[in-house]
C-alpha cells in the first residue's frame, strides 16, 4: 500500500478551496504583501516542530518580502532537548503575553489551529492571516484568508520545507538543522507516521544540517529531578487491560508528562498510555496510542470534555484540567473522574488496576 503523499487536508486562499494546488508558497507570500510585519505563533509549550516551522517561515518572509518578523512562545520551554534546540540554534522567542500587535501586522499560526485548547486563551491579538498545520484535530478556520492544513503529513516542518524548496531559497545550516529535527521528532515513533513529503524533506535537509548540533540536541543533559520524577511515575503506574495510566504527584515541568508516556507506550500488550501529573494548579495530560488510526487527539478531547482542554494527533495527544484546588482530595477526585471516563470510552471494565511495579518489590528496593 503506497504511503500518503502528504497532500490530504485543507487548502484555502480566501473563499477559494482547491486540493491539491502547486506553489502554495506563492499564495502564502502574496497575501502578506500589504502587511507591515509578520508575527508567528504556535501552541502552548512549543515543540521542535512548532519552533522549526516558525523559524523556517520567518526565513521565507525575510528572503522574499524583506519584512520584519518575530517568533513567539506560549508558555515555558522546559524539556531538555527543546531547550537545547533553542539555545544551540539561537532561536529568538518573545513571550506571547508580552507582545503588542500593530493594526497592519499579519499573524500566522503554525503547528496548531484556533480553538483547539492548545493556546493561552487570554491573549488578545489581531485576526489570523494564516494557519499552517498537520494535526487531525480540527480548529475554527472560517474567515482565515490562508489555510494550509495537511492531515496526511507527519510534521508541519515538512510543509515549511516544501515552501522553501518551491521558492528555491538557500537554507542556512542552523535553519536546516531546526527543520530536520522538527520533522524527526514527529515521525520517529512506531508506527512511523511519515508521508512521502516528510521523507523528501528529510533527504533534502540532512546534507545541509549541522550533524554535531543535531547530536547535542538529541542527547541534551538531563537534570536530577527528571530521574526522580521518572521513578515516581513508574511506581505509580497501573495497568487496566490494554491501558496503562501513570499518576505523577508533582511534575517539575509540564513537558515531562509527554516524556514519561512516550516511554510507557512501549510496554508490551498495551495499546494506550496516559500520564497525568500536577503542575501548579493544573493536571497536565499526555496520551499515546500504539496503533495507527487511533485518533488520540479526538479521544482525549472527548474524554476531558468540559473538565479542561485537549487535542493532538492520531497517536499522540495532550491537554490539561484546571484543578478546583491543590488539596490531595481534589486531585484524587479529578484523577478518579478522568480514569472513569477514559476506561468507559475505551470500553474497558473499571476495576482495580494492576501495578506496573509490584508494591512488594518497591518496598524491598527501599529496604535494600
Amino acid at each position: 500500500m503506497p504511503r500518503n503523499n502528504g497532500d490530504s487536508g485543507e487548502f484555502k486562499v480566501g473563499t477559494d478551496t482547491r486540493k491539491p494546488i502547486v506553489r502554495r508558497s506563492e499564495a502564502f507570500l502574496t497575501g502578506l504583501e500589504d502587511a507591515s510585519s509578520v508575527t508567528f505563533i504556535s501552541h502552548v509549550y512549543p515543540d521542535p516542530d512548532g519552533l522549526g516551522s516558525m523559524l523556517g517561515l520567518a526565513h521565507l518572509v525575510k528572503a522574499r518580502l524583506g519584512k520584519p518578523t518575530r517568533l513567539t512562545r506560549d508558555g515555558p520551554i522546559s524539556r531538555a532537548e527543546n531547550q537545547a534546540m533553542v539555545e544551540l540554534l539561537r532561536i529568538p522567542l518573545e513571550p506571547i503575553e508580552s507582545v503588542s500587535f500593530a493594526p497592519d501586522e499579519a499573524v500566522v499560526m503554525v503547528d496548531s489551529q484556533p480553538k483547539t485548547g492548545r493556546h493561552n486563551a487570554s491573549i488578545d491579538m489581531p485576526p489570523l492571516y494564516a494557519v499552517i498545520d498537520h494535526h487531525d484535530t480540527t480548529g475554527e478556520l472560517d474567515g482565515i484568508p490562508f489555510v494550509d492544513v495537511r492531515r496526511g503529513l507527519g510534521a508541519t516542518c515538512s510543509v515549511v520545507a516544501s515552501y522553501l524548496m518551491e521558492q528555491d531559497i538557500a537554507l542556512p545550516s542552523r535553519l536546516s538543522t531546526a527543520l530536520f529535527y522538527g520533522i524527526e521528532t514527529e515521525v520517529s515513533g512506531y508506527p512511523r507516521g511519515a508521508s512521502t513529503l516528510d521523507d523528501s524533506a528529510l533527504l533534502y535537509l540532512y546534507p545541509l544540517a549541522d550533524k554535531d548540533l543535531l547530536a547535542r540536541i538529541r542527547n541534551a543533559r538531563l537534570p536530577q529531578r527528571y530521574f526522580e520524577c521518572l521513578i515516581q511515575a513508574l511506581q505509580s503506574s497501573f495497568i487496566y487491560d490494554r491501558l496503562i495510566i501513570s499518576w505523577v504527584s508533582e511534575l517539575p515541568q509540564p513537558e515531562l508528562a509527554a516524556e514519561i508516556v512516550d516511554f510507557l507506550i512501549r510496554l508490551e500488550n498495551v495499546d494506550w498510555a496516559l500520564c497525568a501529573g500536577t503542575f501548579q494548579d493544573q493536571l497536565v495530560l499526555s496520551l499515546r496510542a500504539a496503533t495507527r488510526g487511533s485518533k488520540a487527539g479526538d479521544v482525549l478531547r472527548q474524554v476531558v470534555g468540559k473538565m479542561g482542554r485537549a487535542g493532538g494527533h492520531d497517536r499522540r495527544a495532550g491537554g490539561s484540567i484546571r484543578l478546583p484546588s491543590t488539596s490531595q482530595s481534589a486531585i484524587e477526585e479529578t484523577q478518579a473522574e478522568l480514569r472513569r471516563r477514559l476506561l468507559k470510552f475505551l470500553h474497558i471494565d473499571e476495576y482495580r488496576g494492576q501495578r506496573l511495579v509490584a508494591l512488594r518489590e518497591m518496598l524491598q528496593n527501599l529496604q535494600s
